[in-house]
Order: C-alpha cells, then structure tokens, then sequence
C-alpha cells in the first residue's frame, strides 16, 4: 500500500501542470489595429463623402445602367460596400439602404441589405469580443460584471429592442454586447431578425428615390432656364425622406420587443422565494 501510495504521489509530481494559454496579443490586437487603421484611412481620403443623395442623383443612369448590365456584380459591389460601411461604423447606412431599394428594388434590395448588415454588424462584434471584450469589463469593476449578467439573461429579447428601435448608434449595438459575454449565435439572430422591420421600412422608401430624384432634377433645370445655374443648386436632402410616421412605426415595433423582458419581470416577481 506504502509502494502504491509513493508511486501515485511520484506520478503527480511528475505530471506537468496545464495553465491556461493566454492568447497572443498579435491575434488579440490585430483585427482592432486593422479596423482602424481602415477607418482612418477612409476619412483621410475623404471616400466616405461619395455616400450622397446629390452623388446618387448626379451618378443615377449610370448605376442604373450598370446594374442591367452586371446585375450579379452589382449585387456584390453593393453587399461589400455596405459589410465595409457596417464593419468600419462609417455614417450612411440608412442612405446606403435607400440606395439598395432604389437599385434593385424594395425587395431585392432589402434581403441583400440585411444579409450585408448582419456580416458586417457580426465582424465588429467578433473584433470588440476578441480585443476588449472580458478585459475591458473586469476593469470597469463589480457593476459592470452585474450589467453583464443582467444583459445576458434576456440578451435576446434586449438586443431585438435595440435593433427594432434605433436609439442608440448602429456601431455601438454592435460592440455593446461583446462586452457583456454574448453568444455569438444570439447576437448574429437578433441582428438579422431585429433589422429587418427597419430595413425594409427604408427599402421601402428608397423605392419611392427615383422620382423624387426626377421631380427635384426638373426644378433644378426649371430655375437654370429662368435664373440661371450659378443662382441654383441641386441637393437633396436625406431627412426629408424620414417621415414621422416611419419614426412612430419603428417605435411600435420597440414597445413588442420589450413584452417579453417585461412579461418575464412580472412572473419573476410574483414567483415566492425559496
């Protein structure tokens, strides 16, 4: 017994401990590092103030043009530039929308805005979580671990209230969660399911571009024949297609999303503790 007792406390002893791997902080810093380093280098070559009604307007037959022509390609020029829009939280994804709509239709151009959102909503997600994620919120301290922990019991039905209603920034929702353990799977669902109201609601809108490019387009030569150009200008602006009955909508569709976490609160407090 002595012999079996000295063998197994030698055996232990000869046995290497695992310790966790830390990671590598090139694989940890790198994405983060690339992300803005992309960001900064679209707004120093000023590429990011292309995304215009007036440009869409001054360049509307040929985009037109090239989408009967190379439809599959145009297609993917747009998914790529609306990923890169999303995953470098550049402005102008509504405007962006507007365009897919104007471009392939309310249909056609909703679907493949919110498959391209959601990619480039998830790479964000994926860079934060990686990089800051469980070091930035043990750093914050106690009651940012009892945020977290709260956040990630309804993580679901919060981030669909988030998505439904746009009251914080689109980059944002997408970094939040990453910060408060959210899985993965939950974040990709919620995105996908919860932009799609608002999506189409723009797609919608966007459908209706053409004409009010045309109507503003007739204006601007009917002032050049009458004032002449240096006494006209030809802009288009982007909120005047946000109407407040959009705005009402997308606040319905907030109060939904939020029946569930309140229904839950109330069971909760009428269960009797143990």
């Amino acid at each position: 017994m002595k012999s079996n007792g000295y063998s197994a406390s030698m055996q232990e002893a000869n046995t290497p401990k695992t310790t966790p791997r830390r990671k590598n902080p090139l694989a940890r810093w790198a994405p983060l590092a690339i992300l803005l380093a992309g960001i900064m280098a679209i707004y120093a070559s000023g590429a990011h103030e292309y995304l215009s009604l007036a440009v869409i307007a001054e360049n509307r037959d040929a985009l037109l043009q090239f989408v009967r022509d190379h439809y599959v390609a145009a297609i993917l020029a747009y998914s790529l530039i609306y990923v890169a829009t999303v995953a470098f939280s550049l402005p102008g994804a509504a405007l962006l929308t507007i365009l897919g709509a104007f471009l392939f239709g309310w249909f056609a151009g909703g679907l493949i805005t919110v498959v391209s959102a959601t990619i480039g909503a998830t790479a964000i997600f994926l860079i934060a979580q990686s990089s800051v994620g469980d070091s930035l919120v043990r750093k914050a301290g106690p009651w940012a671990k009892s945020f977290s922990d709260g956040f990630a019991r309804d993580a679901f039905n919060y981030l669909l209230f988030l998505r439904l209603v746009p009251v914080f920034p689109f980059w944002l929702v997408n970094i939040a969660p990453a910060l408060f353990k959210v899985r993965l799977a939950t974040f990709v669902w919620a995105t996908f399911i919860g932009i799609i109201p608002g999506t189409f609601a723009f797609s919608i809108v966007g459908s209706g571009l053409d004409s009010i490019i045309a109507s503003q387009q007739a204006s601007y030569d009917a002032c050049i024949a009458e004032k002449g150009k240096q006494a006209c200008s030809f802009t288009l602006d982007a909120s005047a297609l946000i109407t407040p009955q959009l705005l009402a909508g997308f606040a319905a569709l907030g109060a939904v999303a939020l029946i569930p976490i309140i229904v839950k609160r109330i069971r909760a407090a009428k269960t009797p503790a143990n």
